[in-house]
């Protein structure tokens, strides 16, 4: 459990950067430094939490103030990894937790910039089709057609609502995230995983609601509810699938 934490602290720093720098166009593999002075950042200004804590969440050299996302998806990552191990110990654990960390950039990406990267979804989608099948004990052919029908189905949904209302409903990456997704957890879970996401975008829908703006027209991160909706299907599957 330990080291899924400490695994989740190092991924989280990789994955607050893949988010902070590629909607810019800027390369995610060069050195980070200080985006006040430009200094390049050491091996000590880079552990994840450790430093910007000790650091007081500024620049050691500028006294610039760093951004507060670096710490706080470090944090979040490292969590997916603790309560993964912590609630499913060994293989379907790991499994969980690695699902987790391929969610976490696209929903973080999709809350930030209303982006789901196709090349995100295709790698979360065959990592599904490969390593999945002792998560929820699904076979490959369930795995397949979650991702078929999963997608096949919000893919209808968008162009229904486009034909009847003129415009998009949906944006193109959800269908696809939907399909990676049902490469993870199968068919089975598709219904549950659809119910837990709308609720979470009516309700975010409801929250963010401005004067008498019609709630059709809100815009809605969906693919932030569907990856949540997706992490917390699984041991709710489990809990179900055990009754």
């Amino acid at each position: 459990m330990s080291l899924a934490g400490l695994i989740g602290l190092v991924l989280g720093s990789f994955i607050a950067t893949l988010v902070l720098r590629w909607p810019a166009g800027r390369s995610i593999l060069g050195r980070s430094q200080c985006d006040g002075c430009g200094r390049n950042l050491g091996i000590f200004d880079l552990v994840p939490l450790v430093s910007a804590f000790a650091a007081r969440g500024k620049c050691r050299t500028c006294g610039g103030r760093i951004d507060p996302f670096h710490w706080r998806v470090e944090l979040g990552s490292g969590l997916i990894g603790v309560t993964a191990l912590a609630l499913l110990p060994g293989t379907a654990g790991w499994l969980w937790a690695l699902f987790g960390w391929l969610l976490l950039p696209l929903a973080l990406l999709d809350a930030r910039h209303f982006w789901l990267p196709d090349r995100l979804n295709a790698l979360l989608a065959i990592a599904g089709l490969l390593l999945a099948g002792p998560l929820l004990h699904t076979s490959l052919l369930d795995r397949w057609i979650g991702a078929l029908a999963g997608g096949l189905i919000l893919a209808a949904i968008a162009w229904g609502y486009r034909r009847v209302r003129g415009g998009d409903g949906m944006g193109g990456g959800d269908p696809k995230l939907v399909a990676a997704i049902g490469a993870w957890l199968g068919w089975q879970a598709q219904p549950l995983l659809l119910l837990l996401a709308s609720l979470g975008g009516i309700c975010w829908a409801l929250a963010q609601g401005k004067g008498d703006q019609p709630l059709a027209l809100r815009r809605v991160p969906f693919g932030l509810f569907l990856c949540a909706a997706a992490w917390t299907a699984v041991p709710l599957s489990t809990f179900i699938s055990s009754r």
